[in-house]
């Protein structure tokens, strides 16, 4: 069941083409990834997406409904669960607070076992700042558990994050797909998202080549030669 669809989305900026026919879709219990150089037009599509951007053209659909003007905001409320690529937690709170708030609406019960499934119970009491790159990303994708969404939508969830920690990290996103969420994550750490990934998603030039799962995109020679390299294994 797709949950998350974008279908041909264009977008300028000046006269600067940064999106020409975009389009993908994220399905229930399934990771997408999507790959594409610094400057492809990811984040913008994102952005789209979720609503702080709006499209020249294209249309976004969310749960089968067509978003004409995307507000993060109510589809949170549906049950997306956006981490951008900056920071999700709030500056100078610490971050038993940002729990404290869905322990209030989700149940107790629920925020313990996804602080205790991410392993931060050790860092609760610290603010944003005195944390490592992965303890940030665990503490958001505890925030994600807690709150059990319908699709998930991580903007460079593995970006600084040393490898014990990106092994938490993708156990979690595998962990939301196999609950039925959507999951779509971007990156360029290829090899930890190809093997975290069900779907690959190539944007360049503007546009989207669905390649298919991790296996076909690592057999892509285009794919390869233009983004891959020679560095990651077949």
């Amino acid at each position: 069941m797709t949950i998350l669809s974008v279908d041909s989305v264009a977008k300028r900026f000046g006269r600067t083409t940064v999106l020409s026919a975009a389009s993908l879709s994220v399905d229930a219990g399934r990771i997408t990834i999507l790959f594409g150089r610094n400057g492809s037009g990811k984040t913008t599509l994102i952005r789209i997406v979720t609503g702080y951007v709006s499209a020249d053209a294209g249309h976004v659909a969310f749960l089968g409904r067509r978003r004409p003007k995307p507000r993060l905001h109510h589809m949170a409320a549906e049950g997306l669960f956006f981490m951008p690529d900056r920071y999700l937690l709030t500056r100078g709170r610490v971050v038993a607070d940002h729990f404290e708030l869905l322990a209030r609406r989700f149940g107790r019960n629920r925020v313990r076992e996804a602080i205790d499934r991410m392993g931060i119970r050790d860092v609760l009491e610290r603010t944003r700042e005195r944390l490592s790159g992965g303890e940030i990303r665990r503490a958001e994708l505890a925030l994600a558990l807690a709150r059990e969404p319908v699709c998930l939508i991580a903007d460079e969830p593995f970006y600084g994050v040393a490898p014990k920690d990106a092994e938490t990290v993708g156990a979690a996103l595998r962990e939301l797909a196999s609950r039925g969420a959507a999951v779509l994550i971007t990156g360029h750490e290829t090899e930890t998202l190809l093997d975290t990934g069900d779907t690959v998603v190539w944007m360049t030039a503007g546009t989207t080549h669905a390649l298919g799962s991790p296996a076909d995109a690592r057999g892509n020679d285009q794919f390869r030669r233009d983004y891959l390299g020679p560095g990651v294994r077949a």
